[in-house]
């Protein structure tokens, strides 16, 4: 594959911390955008194992074994190596490198207005985020941006302000070096909010995911857990489909006839949660056995995964390559 931009394409980046295991929050956020992308964009997607670090510095044990699962995951759900670039921020000393020099050149006050920075520290108590790499890390995110150029970058509303600070970091290194950087766009997709076995976002930090990871019986279990309408008390209680998390599910997962079964009978209470349920597990586990089926393959073949990312890596660098030579000449050093 080549590493100039596909001819007639435009090019996209993005990328996920390997922090935990993926769950179907990821897979209906971001992954089955990407596969969409992959028809129409020459695409570069990372590992930012080295973004994991902003949080989780204090225990790293973990980051090894996540990134590799995060790898996996990524192929069994369709990320296909031959239209996108897949690589491994650590493995290319690049990115530490431009994050380096852009350090330079960013205001202090540009990274304390990051939303996420305040959010952070109160979301997260049981960590010291006091360091300079979590008040940094929005550089190195947009050094990993600006070395591969993209035109696009997909994000949700929530992370626009991360990449405006990329725009104005690639317009300030412009006018004090003269230009080398282009200012990527937003690919605004619009990513559904989904649910936890709790009722709230699911979220690693809730502990209340679905894992990409998780066998059937594990996946069927954590639903008969998951919270339904809590007004519905006895199994003769009628419920309201528009609150319940599992129907939520059910209009993601299921047939259009099952989604208006449960919408009808679950009002006049004909149908129980138990049953609800598992017609929700029914739909989920459909899905999901294409994608185990391909991890279990990829789980045997730890090879062709090293091999996967070897390759990516060494796309990836002829262009970050390219793209630091620019740098440092505007530089003049």
């Amino acid at each position: 594959m080549k590493t100039a931009k596909t001819a007639g394409r435009k090019r996209v980046l993005s990328g996920m911390q390997p922090s935990g295991l993926l769950h179907l929050g990821n897979l209906l956020g971001a992954l089955d955008n990407w596969k969409e992308l992959q028809a129409k964009y020459d695409c570069f997607f990372l590992v930012a194992d080295w973004h994991a670090l902003s949080t989780n510095y204090a225990d790293t044990s973990r980051i090894r074994e996540f990134s590799r699962e995060l790898l996996i995951d990524w192929l069994a759900v369709g990320i296909d190596p031959q239209r996108s670039t897949v690589f491994v921020q650590s493995r290319n000393p690049d990115h530490a490198i431009l994050h380096l020099l852009l350090s330079m050149i960013v205001p202090v006050p540009w990274l304390e207005r990051n939303p996420t920075y305040k959010e952070k520290q109160e979301e997260i108590k049981e960590r010291d985020l006091s360091t300079y790499g979590f008040l940094g890390y929005p550089v190195l995110q947009a050094a990993d941006i600006l070395l591969y150029k993209p035109d696009y970058v997909p994000v949700g509303k929530d992370q626009l302000p991360h990449l405006e600070l990329t725009r104005e970091l690639a317009r300030r290194f412009n006018n004090l070096y003269g230009p080398v950087f282009s200012e990527p766009h937003e690919h605004l997709t619009k990513f559904p909010k989904v649910l936890g076995t709790d009722g709230r976002k699911m979220s690693k930090s809730y502990g209340n995911t679905i894992n990409l990871s998780d066998s059937e019986p594990v996946v069927r279990q954590k639903l008969k857990t998951m919270v339904t309408d809590p007004a519905r008390v006895k199994r003769t209680d009628p419920g309201n489909p528009d609150i319940c998390p599992v129907y939520d599910f059910h209009k993601i997962f299921s047939p259009v006839a099952v989604i208006e079964r449960v919408n009808r009978e679950c009002r006049t209470a004909e149908i129980g949660c138990i049953d609800c349920k598992k017609l929700t597990a029914d739909a989920m586990v459909e899905r999901l056995n294409p994608i185990w089926e391909a991890r279990r393959t990829l789980s045997k073949n730890p090879d062709q995964v090293e091999e996967i990312v070897c390759e990516g890596n060494k796309r990836a660098s002829e262009v970050s390559h390219r793209t630091l030579e620019e740098v440092k000449e505007a530089m003049k050093i």
